[in-house]
């Protein structure tokens, strides 16, 4: 059975919902699923914006045919061929054969790949800047590369001002009976997932959404349809803010963020100590175990947050597993401009600090603090003061006096 949302008068969603997904691409948990979007446009000539993920390919089509009450489908616009967005594009080209695809050379070029298929005539291939014409709207398409695959574009409606962006402004999160942005609480319960889906999908590539942002800056917008999540039509500025925000790999929060990984509770103890000396100073801090945690939540935690501590254990000659993979995940986003400072732990070697630190200084803009705290098993009383010095500069730095 169909459900759709309408956006406007001539403008419907027709996508799905996926509740039961345990990982997104294979590497994010996604506990409250996630939402396929798609659109589809009436006007003199009918228009679909994207497909679908397999999972939603039952109820998508149901959407679509009731929409189109009839209608033939003249277009369907291919804006990003990740196989969340396009997996159903070879059925629609099976049951639509008069559908013309309008995408760019790149997306052309991945049709063949992901469906084997030959578009031919079929594909109305367009560049930067090109228009398209579905009666009393008329599109002007934007290429927008790595945001986040090369092949990326999205179009702009010159009549209404809607932007549809592609994977940009979208979130986790199946839409629960909403559409809009100003029908649920963002800030309250939206903003960790907006934040984690940007940083772990997108987040390596903030130079390429300030390039599309230069891009944009004189052209109007008014609404914004993302392939996940909800359609913003009110109050842009905040999630264009947020994305500013993130790309030029700004802080949100002035304080430390302390990531730790500890097997026999030793180092986190160290690092419970280190929060309790910065919050005695009136600093805010935060303690995420990598073990327990999720590396994609601390490493969205690391872009919100201007400080990073991180404290690890050594493991076999190196950094304890979870630690490493959370710092490689770290380099592979190119997060920039943070204040750093390590705590190692080693009953008979301590490595761990030093090859933190060689990984971390791999990235831009990276400060550190001071020389790393090394425990051997354990902190001692007479280690307090480095602590207590740590928790010192880490305070004048957050203030801004170092």
């Amino acid at each position: 059975m169909y459900c759709t949302k309408r956006i406007s008068n001539d403008l419907v969603w027709v996508g799905g919902n996926d509740r039961r997904l345990a990982m997104f691409e294979g590497a994010y948990q996604v506990p409250r699923g996630v939402s396929y979007n798609a659109y589809l446009l009436t006007d003199t000539e009918t228009v679909l914006f994207d497909t679908v993920d397999k999972a939603v390919e039952k109820v998508f089509f149901e959407n679509l045919e009731h929409e189109l009450a009839g209608r033939k489908l003249d277009y369907v616009v291919v804006h990003h061929m990740e196989p969340d967005h396009s997996a159903t594009l070879a059925e629609l080209l099976r049951r639509y054969p008069d559908v013309r695809v309008v995408c760019n050379a790149k997306i052309l070029g991945m049709i063949a790949q992901f469906t084997h298929l030959e578009l031919g005539e079929r594909a109305k291939v367009v560049k930067e800047g090109d228009t398209l014409s579905a009666g009393s709207h008329e599109f002007k398409f934007l290429m927008a590369p790595m945001i986040h695959w090369p092949e990326v574009m999205m179009s702009y409606d010159l009549t209404t001002k809607t932007l549809f962006s592609a994977d940009a402004f979208g979130t986790f999160g199946a839409l629960n009976g909403a559409i809009f942005a100003d029908e649920a609480d963002i800030d309250r319960d939206w903003l960790d997932e907006y934040r984690r889906y940007y940083t772990n999908i997108v987040g390596k590539y903030g130079a390429q959404v300030q390039a599309f942002f230069r891009k944009v800056k004189d052209t109007p917008i008014e609404m914004i349809c993302p392939l996940h999540g909800f359609v913003w039509r009110k109050d842009l500025g905040y999630v264009l803010e947020k994305y500013n925000l993130w790309s030029t790999y700004t802080p949100e929060v002035r304080g430390v963020l302390i990531a730790y990984a500890s097997v026999y509770g030793n180092t986190e103890n160290a690092a419970e100590i280190l929060a309790s000396r910065l919050r005695e100073r009136g600093v805010k801090a935060d303690m995420y175990d990598v073990s327990v945690t999720p590396g994609d939540e601390v490493l969205s935690q690391c872009f919100r947050w201007s400080h990073l501590v991180f404290a690890a254990t050594t493991y076999n000659n190196g950094i304890f597993i979870r630690m490493e993979e959370l710092l490689h995940d770290l380099v592979n986003h190119a997060l920039q401009n943070r204040t750093l400072a390590f705590v190692e732990n080693g009953s008979w070697a301590p490595a761990s600090g030093k090859l933190m630190r060689e990984l971390m200084g791999t990235l831009k803009g990276m400060t550190v603090l001071d020389e790393t705290l090394s425990l051997r098993s354990s902190l001692r009383e007479d280690q307090l003061s480095q602590i207590d010095a740590m928790a010192e500069a880490l305070a004048a730095s957050v203030a801004g006096q170092g």
